[in-house]
Formats: structure tokens, C-alpha cells, sequence
């Protein structure tokens, strides 16, 4: 998923479009209507905590067995030149928001990440996302 957005200024949430049976949404809106939730949004926001909570265990074990970094990370241009310098390269696993900070030129990040995979947000530079563009996995 492609951002556009300041290296100040992150994102906290993406939009998402589903499409909804008329009988479901009719149902949605008469639980709004009746003051259970304050609008349809509320209403999905909702369900997807209450689903994300039923699955948390799982999520966890899928997280600890794919090495995933939870929450946000930033790679910037001193962390990708120490693993140059070890003569090594990441894998970069992010669930959430993955940002290379705009010191990172394309080179050095061709050289330090072997793989990028988000599930989430990714934020890099469009020269650096260019260079990476055949080792970004969704």
C-alpha cells in the first residue's frame, strides 16, 4: 500500500471500502437509529476490535512465528548502514506502519533489505520504493 503523507505527519488509520447486503446495512442503521452506536462507522470500528479480539491468540502465534514487528517502525540511515557495515540485510516483517526515512538514499537500501513485507502502510521515498519495487511482498 502506497502513502502519501509527510514523514511528520503519519498515518493512524486507512480508509477501507466494503460492500454491505441492504438487509445487514438496514440492520446497522437501526442499532445507530436506536443509539447503540453513533453512526455506521462506529458500528465497524467496532466489530473489527471485537473479531481482532477473538482472534488475538492466534494473531500473537502468527506474529512471534513470522518475526513481525508490531506497531510502527522507522528504518533510518544510520540502522541500515550498521547492517551494511556487518555485512549483513534485512528482512523487514512490519505489521502495521514501515516508514524508511527520507536520509535512506536508494543505494544504501538496495544494499541493507533483502525483503520488505507490510501488512499495513509502507512509507519510503519513491526512488527507494523503486529499488525495493521486486522485494516488496503483500
Amino acid at each position: 500500500m502506497k502513502l502519501a503523507t509527510s514523514p511528520q505527519r503519519l498515518p493512524d488509520s486507512d480508509k477501507v471500502t466494503v460492500n454491505v447486503g441492504l438487509v445487514d446495512l438496514a440492520q446497522v442503521d437501526l442499532l445507530v437509529n436506536e443509539g447503540f452506536y453513533s453512526n455506521r462507522t462506529d458500528f465497524v470500528r467496532t466489530a473489527i476490535r471485537n473479531q481482532l479480539q477473538v482472534h488475538a491468540e492466534s494473531i500473537r502465534q502468527t506474529v512471534l512465528r513470522k518475526r513481525y514487528v508490531l506497531g510502527q517502525h522507522r528504518y533510518s540511515r544510520k540502522e541500515l548502514e550498521a547492517v551494511v557495515a556487518a555485512h549483513q540485510r534485512l528482512d523487514i516483517h512490519v505489521l502495521g506502519l514501515a516508514v524508511i526515512e527520507d536520509d535512506v538514499t536508494p543505494q544504501l537500501a538496495d544494499q541493507a533489505i533483502a525483503s520488505v513485507q507490510v501488512l499495513g502502510a509502507f512509507i519510503a521515498a519513491p526512488a527507494t520504493r523503486q529499488v525495493l519495487a521486486d522485494r516488496i511482498h503483500s
